[in-house]
């Protein structure tokens, strides 16, 4: 799935196709019938279809070489441009879908020929449907036994899948409010329901828009691999007879597929350098095998004082 190692992005395509197609027709339909909530969903399609954009421009650039400025190379660059997705949701899709609502309200227009915005919505909705599956699929593809599909959300490293479930899912709950306030307004004769859709559309989508910049937040200040991939790591270390204890034990995430570790081991005191060289190397190997994710180990070495033996 939409990863750094140099898989295709299909979920953000998707949602990219999907988005472009829905906004050329939630802005048509907003024309027609005049409506404050399908014009609200215009918008957020707009701003989505930019953002599936921005997420390519993160998966590209962070898929860059390291260099001497960037020694541990650009992974986090997509973290970076999924925090300026989020805001944006936040900000254009969020705030002018509460800023229409509120207009709307008070001074309310009745809807006209409604069966438009019916059609276009039942038209968005398969659509994001559509969309939101295939990013479903890709983030449970990394699900545990037991876990449920919101704390595999929480704690997924891959904003390019996060990103999108979240915006589809803003967007169908959003097509819902939407056609509830075209269908009130209309059997009601009250369009007031109409601007009302349109700030529920838009706190939906500020909520969604914190939610992201909560979790993109916490990638970009260092999230740990695992709590899996570490165990493993420290076993792999354990067993092999030359090391007595792994004292220390450090992982970051810098990019969805790339792991820095820092590991301090203890080894026996009767053991050659060029001993403890073999086995720094056959660790690093196998962990590497294990855990392809893990591009950088450094290897900290304490050896074990001889008994008597005083610090210095």
């Amino acid at each position: 799935m939409a990863e750094s190692s140099g898989e295709s992005p299909i979920a953000v395509y998707g949602a990219l196709a999907a988005n472009l197609l829905i906004a050329v027709a939630k802005f048509a339909a907003a024309l027609f019938t005049g409506s404050s909530s399908m014009l609200s969903e215009a918008f957020h399609s707009v701003v989505d279809t930019g953002n599936e954009g921005l997420l390519l421009l993160g998966l590209a650039r962070s898929r860059k070489k390291p260099d001497a400025k960037h020694p541990f190379g650009y992974g986090k660059e997509l973290y970076f441009w999924s925090l300026i997705v989020a805001m944006l949701l936040f900000a254009i899709g969020g705030g002018l879908s509460v800023y229409e609502g509120i207009v709307h309200a008070m001074n309310p227009e009745p809807i006209e020929e409604p069966m438009w915005n019916y059609a276009v919505l039942g038209i968005a909705f398969l659509a994001e449907g559509a969309s939101w599956i295939i990013a479903l699929r890709a983030m449970l593809k990394t699900r545990k036994e037991g876990e449920s599909a919101l704390q595999t959300f929480r704690r997924s490293k891959d904003p390019s899948v996060f990103t999108v479930v979240a915006e589809d899912t803003a967007a169908l709950l959003g097509i819902i409010a939407a056609a509830l306030g075209v269908y009130l307004s209309v059997t009601f004769d009250a369009p007031i329901f109409d601007g009302i859709a349109s700030i529920v559309i838009g706190v939906i989508l500020i909520a969604v828009a914190c939610l992201l910049v909560s979790e993109t937040r916490s990638l970009i200040m260092g999230e740990s691999a695992d709590s899996e991939v570490t165990r493993s790591v420290r076993n792999i270390a354990l067993e092999e007879p030359a090391i007595s204890e792994v004292s220390s034990l450090l992982t970051m995430h810098f990019g969805p597929k790339q792991v820095l570790l820092n590991m301090e081991a203890r080894f026996r005191t009767d053991l050659s350098a060029a001993d403890i060289f073999e086995t720094v190397e056959r660790v690093q190997a196998r962990i590497q095998e294990a855990h392809p994710e893990v591009r950088r180990i450094f290897f900290e070495i304490e050896a074990m004082r001889r008994p008597g033996a005083q610090a210095a």
